[in-house]
């Protein structure tokens, strides 16, 4: 069992920086790669990053490439999400996500483990 608590979530102004922290504990060897959704009132969980653990290969969704990145401690145990240039659009509640198997992706089916989730919401 794989265990993910988001924090970092919190209201901001378009055009700010947020950074969102993924806690990963239990059994995180199982770990093959993390990922990080979104969503929003009414829509779809929507991708937003995936990242293969071996070698911290990472994509992004096209709606925040260039203005988010990843990045993890040492020991492996904490993602971050660096949100940078935020917009309206970006507010949603955040889901960091683990997979146990494959390389992540975009799909939510992916993945095995969920975290709570943190909100964030950007004013214009």
């Amino acid at each position: 069992q794989v265990h993910l608590a988001e924090s970092g979530g919190g209201l901001v102004q378009a055009g700010d920086s947020l950074k969102l922290s993924c806690a990963t504990s239990g059994r995180t060897s199982d770990i093959s790669a993390v990922g990080w959704f979104r969503q929003a009132p009414g829509k779809e969980r929507e991708f937003v990053a995936s990242i293969r653990w071996i070698d911290f290969y990472t994509s992004y969704a096209d709606s925040v490439k260039g203005r988010f990145a990843s990045s993890r401690d040492n020991a492996k145990t904490t993602l971050w999400l660096h949100m940078n240039k935020l917009r309206p659009a970006d507010t949603a509640v955040y889901y960091c996500a683990a997979a146990q198997s494959g390389s992540g992706g975009s799909l939510t089916s992916a993945y095995d483990y969920w975290g709570q989730g943190t909100q964030v919401t950007v004013s214009s």
